[in-house]
């Protein structure tokens, strides 16, 4: 899988850019599209950002005008696997002192959404968990809990 990562202007602090040197999400989301089977010429775009650009997005797109961690939107075009957003602000936030952890996981959450995968339900919530978990074998990676509760 081909990976591109862009970094927003807004992203300035020197914590948040070694979060994500340390993150080394390009390696990470290239072995994971190896795992997952993705096709080598299929393209994933990644837009590390702040809290003010994923409040945007969400009220664009999902019409919820609150920040969130990461969005994904998933593409329909048979060599594009979709984008990705990611609030650094916030992953460093709630990474409990593990910013780079917290990247490599919503970064590996927003490539199952673009693959398809949901948490919606308690199974498909079970299922994206342990998808997760096959991905980053040595992270600690939370149960999801389904949306609906």
């Amino acid at each position: 899988m081909r990976v591109t990562i862009g970094r927003a202007d807004s992203v300035t602090l020197a914590a948040q850019r070694e979060a994500i040197r340390c993150a080394r999400l390009g390696p990470l989301l290239r072995r994971c599209g190896d795992a997952l089977r993705v096709g080598s010429r299929a393209n994933l775009a990644v837009r590390l950002t702040d809290d003010t650009e994923l409040t945007e997005l969400s009220a664009r797109f999902l019409g919820v005008a609150a920040p969130t961690d990461v969005l994904a939107f998933p593409s329909d075009e048979r060599d594009r696997v979709g984008d990705i957003a990611i609030s650094v602000e916030r992953a460093l936030a709630q990474g409990n002192g593990d910013g780079p952890a917290e990247l490599r996981l919503l970064v590996v959450h927003g490539l199952l959404h673009c693959l398809g995968h949901d948490h919606a339900g308690a199974a498909e919530a079970a299922a994206m968990t342990a998808a997760t978990r096959r991905l980053l074998p040595h992270q600690t990676v939370a149960a999801l809990v389904p949306a609906n509760g």
